[in-house]
């Protein structure tokens, strides 16, 4: 059982190279099963999540080589439209975007419920309106969702609410259907105009992605291409959130200025100061911070993948903050750990209201998903004291290398292998 031991306090300094964007290659890996010949797909970030997707293309039959760390060459000619089972669907909730990309080539799939963090009720109704909207027939069997079209054709579709991964899986299912498909209140996010980007390189017909009307119109055949994935968005604001909680100047390379703006601006709201370049900013902590209001919204808004993390900060800002989270229903699960640490937080439905303390101090905390666990790490790089962080299988979801990066830039951190106390306790239970 691995875990992360943090001794805060100390003054961070260097540079830091964002990787790849998670959410990005999420769906930029599958979506190659669309194409009718091989793909480089570079700036693949090392995490768990893309190890998984792989694993599974692998499985069903595509051929998969690493030309080098972070480039990855995928044949899917000879992949098979085999069920994704619950052993792999159940790790992450993008392997819910094999059911359009499968869909769209084979027009059937079957795909396990997706898995993933748990923040609360994600359903898959849109995905399934969408689907049905092109022409798919579907049901859900033991926990299994299974399609099938005899036909896809182009279709008007109007999300009921803003959904990234019903636009993503509704822009693959339609890439090569018969005709137009107009998809109306479209997530915005810029993975989505990642994935359609990547796409549009293989020959397909995609317009409008970053509005909120996208047009897709079908073609028979997608050939090759090389594409690289977007720096990763939230890697950057968690660093930036890190600098800020440290008290400390980091200069963090390879990201898109623009996408971070929703950040940067609450950042320096509080007393952070934030230099932008072309491709890089460069984040310088403050003596002290003042409270304010945070509301997740879908992109351009503030992106709920930072709110734990910017939260983290605001623990130690003088005054009231208060966050309030519009996309997910368990997006406070971190509260109660970052408590143990001494902060003031109360948390009323989806709005937590945090009092500043002086500092927060080091305590034996737990990550509760992939975001939780980021913030935890923001919060103890500025803490008094020594700071353990279990559960860090989350953490290494999304971010490549956390622990290394972090060391490079001064901060005393330490992954470290312990025998999980349950074990023992399990070995017994079984011999009698």
């Amino acid at each position: 059982m691995e875990k992360y031991v943090i001794k805060g306090g100390k003054t961070l300094s260097g540079e830091v190279v964002i990787s790849g964007a998670k959410n990005a290659v999420a769906a930029i890996l599958p979506c190659t099963i669309l194409s009718d010949e091989p793909c480089i797909i570079e700036n693949i970030p090392n995490i768990s999540d893309v190890t998984i997707t792989l694993q599974i293309m692998s499985e069903m039959g595509a051929k998969i080589r690493m030309l080098n760390k972070t480039t990855v060459e995928i044949d899917t000619r000879p992949l098979q439209n085999i069920p994704v089972p619950y052993e792999k669907a159940k790790l992450m909730r993008a392997s819910s975007y094999f059911l359009g990309t499968l869909l769209g080539r084979f027009h059937s799939a079957h795909v396990s419920m997706p898995g993933g963090c748990n923040l609360g009720d994600r359903p898959i109704d849109q995905h399934l309106k969408c689907f049905s909207a092109l022409g798919a027939e579907y049901e859900i069997n033991g926990g299994m969702v299974n399609l099938h079209a005899d036909k896809l054709i182009g279709s008007q579709i109007f999300f009921d609410k803003n959904t990234v991964g019903a636009t993503i899986n509704g822009i693959m299912a339609a890439v090569k259907a018969d005709g137009l498909t107009i998809i109306e209140n479209a997530a915005k996010e810029p993975h989505v105009v990642d994935l359609a980007n990547c796409l549009n390189s293989m020959g397909a017909d995609i317009l409008g992605a970053g509005t909120d009307v996208i047009k897709i119109r079908g073609v028979k055949y997608l050939h090759g291409t090389t594409y690289s994935v977007i720096p990763d968005q939230i890697e950057a604001g968690t660093f930036m959130a890190v600098a800020a909680a440290a008290r400390s100047n980091i200069l963090i390379r390879n990201v898109i200025p623009k996408h971070l703006e929703p950040i940067t601006q609450k950042l320096v709201k509080i007393g952070v100061q934030v230099e932008q370049f072309d491709d890089a900013v460069r984040v310088i902590g403050g003596p002290e911070y003042v409270g304010t209001s945070v509301k997740t919204n879908p992109h351009p808004g503030f992106p709920t993948d930072m709110q734990p993390q910017m939260a983290a900060v605001l623990t130690c800002a003088k005054g009231a903050s208060m966050v309030t989270e519009s996309i997910f229903d368990n997006r406070f699960r971190y509260v109660d750990e970052l408590r143990r640490m001494g902060a003031n937080i109360s948390v009323e439905g989806r709005v937590a209201v945090i009092e500043g303390v002086e500092r927060l101090k080091g305590a034996p905390v737990k990550a509760t998903d992939l975001r939780a666990g980021a913030a935890l790490i923001v919060a103890a790089l500025g803490a008094e004291g020594v700071t353990e962080i279990y559960d860090i299988f989350h953490v290494e979801r999304g971010y490549e290398n956390m622990e290394v990066k972090l060391r490079n830039l001064g901060a005393d951190i330490q992954k470290v292998d312990e025998p999980d106390p349950t074990a023992e306790e399990k070995a017994l239970k079984k011999a009698l």
